[in-house]
C-alpha cells in the first residue's frame, strides 16, 4: 500500500542533496571541530560554512547563530538564558496561550523560580490580542516571546508589529519560528526579531539539530555546562554532520520558498473547495489569509479524531490530531481551547500539513477516504 504523508508540520524527510552533504562528515571528515589537525580544521570549516548559510537565510551575522539539538532546546536557551542573565532588570515575561509546549513549559518552570508570566489571549483565528499585549507591559517586563506560526492551526502572527512594540518599550523579542523557517521569508532585522528558534527537520533536514539566533549585544546565560563551544553558550562537541545538513536544508528552503508556497497553497485551496461539497458540518480552524500555505486544521462536528486518524492510517494516509509533541495526551488541544472552538467540533479535529511531494491525486484520495470514514 502506498503511503501518503500529510504531516509535514511534525517532521519532513531528509532531501537527497542534504543527505549527500552530510555523509562525508560521518566517515571521512569526522574530526572534532575543536581539534587542531587537518580533519579537525576541515570539520571546523564545515561548521562555519553552515553557520554562514543559516545567517544568510535569516539576514543575520554568523556570530549571532548558536547551534543546538532542536527547536525545544533553542526555546529553552532563549527564554531561560535571557531570564537568568537579566534578572537584575526585571522578572516579567509575556507570551501567549497558544505557544508550543517548549515555550509554555519553559515559562511555567520560570514561574516556579519566581518569575511572573503573562499568557496573552487570542481571537478565534489564533491572533494574539495586541491591545492586551500593550496593556500588560510594565517596568519589570524584560522579554516577549510569541511564536511566528502556530504548529496546529498555522496562523502567522504579525511578528514585525510585535517586535516594534517590544522595542518601543525597551524589551527583547523572541519568536519560536520552528514552523516558520522554510515556509515564511524571514529577515530578522526588518521583522524586529532579537532571538529566533528553528529546527532542521521541519524543512527537509535531519532530526536532532536546531539553531538559535541571538542578536549581537543581547546577553543570555548558558543553561548547559561543559566546554566552551558555540561562543561559550552551548557546551558539547558540535554535531558536525547534522549541522552541515541544517545548513544545506535552510539554503535549499530559502532558494525555493516562493515556488514551494505556491504549490502548497494550490493544494490547500483545492482540498478546501472539494471537501466543502462532499462532507457536511466541517470547520476550518485558523486564519485563511495569514496562514502557513500547507496547513489545514479541520474539525468534523460530532466526530472523534482518533477514529478518523485510524481510518486514514488503514488507508495509508499519515495525518495528526494536532501537535506531534503532544500526541500522547488525552486532553483537548490547548490551542483549540484558546481560540474558543465549539465543543461539538473540538474532539473531531485533525491536522493535515502538506509538503513538496504531495499531489492533487493525493488530495483526491484523502477526500475519498474521509467520505468513507465519516459516512
Amino acid at each position: 500500500m502506498k503511503v501518503i504523508y500529510l504531516d509535514h508540520s511534525a517532521t519532513t524527510y531528509v532531501k537527497r542533496e542534504v543527505l549527500n552533504a552530510m555523509i562525508p562528515y560521518f566517515n571521512i571528515e569526522y574530526g572534532n571541530p575543536s581539534s587542531m589537525y587537518s580533519i579537525g580544521r576541515s570539520a571546523k570549516r564545515a561548521l562555519e560554512h553552515a553557520r554562514a548559510q543559516v545567517s544568510r537565510a535569516l539576514n543575520a551575522q554568523q556570530s549571532e547563530i548558536i547551534f543546538t539539538s532542536c527547536g525545544s532546546e533553542s526555546d529553552n536557551l532563549a527564554i531561560k538564558g535571557f531570564a537568568y542573565a537579566n534578572k537584575n532588570k526585571g522578572n516579567h515575561i509575556i507570551t501567549s496561550k497558544i505557544e508550543h509546549p517548549a515555550v509554555l513549559n519553559t515559562c511555567k518552570r520560570l514561574e516556579e523560580k519566581g518569575y511572573r508570566v503573562t499568557y496573552l489571549n487570542c481571537d478565534e483565528n489564533g491572533f494574539i490580542d495586541i491591545n492586551q499585549l500593550k496593556k500588560e507591559i510594565n517596568k519589570d517586563t524584560i522579554l516577549i516571546s510569541i511564536m511566528m506560526a502556530n504548529n496546529e492551526i498555522g496562523t502567522i502572527q504579525d511578528v514585525k508589529q510585535i517586535g516594534r512594540i517590544a522595542h518601543d518599550n525597551g524589551i527583547v523579542f523572541h519568536t519560536d519560528a520552528v514552523q516558520g523557517v522554510g515556509n515564511v521569508k524571514i529577515d530578522v532585522n526588518e521583522m524586529n526579531i532579537d532571538m529566533l528558534s528553528l529546527s532542521a527537520h521541519k524543512f527537509y533536514g535531519p532530526k536532532g539539530i536546531g539553531a538559535l539566533y541571538v542578536r549581537d549585544g543581547i546577553n543570555i546565560e548558558r543553561i548547559q555546562d561543559g566546554g566552551h563551544q558555540e561562543m561559550n553558550k552551548r557546551a558539547g562537541t558540535e554535531n558536525v554532520a547534522e549541522i552541515v545538513g541544517l545548513g544545506k536544508a535552510i539554503e535549499l528552503a530559502s532558494f525555493n520558498i516562493e515556488e514551494y508556497n505556491r504549490h502548497l497553497l494550490d493544494l490547500r485551496q483545492y482540498f478546501i473547495s472539494e471537501i466543502k461539497g462532499k462532507v457536511k458540518d466541517i470547520k476550518i480552524n485558523g486564519s485563511l489569509e495569514k496562514r502557513l500555505s500547507g496547513n489545514i486544521n479541520i474539525s468534523f462536528k460530532g466526530k472523534e479524531s482518533s477514529e478518523i486518524l485510524l481510518g486514514l492510517d488503514k488507508r495509508g494516509i499519515c495525518a495528526s490530531g494536532g501537535s506531534a509533541c503532544s500526541s500522547g495526551m488525552n486532553s483537548p488541544s490547548h490551542v483549540l481551547l484558546a481560540i474558543g472552538l465549539n465543543k461539538e467540533y473540538i474532539n473531531g479535529t485533525i491536522r493535515i500539513t502538506l509538503g513538496e511531494e504531495n499531489t492533487k491525486q493525493d488530495i483526491d484520495y484523502l477526500i475519498k477516504s474521509l467520505e468513507e470514514i465519516l459516512s
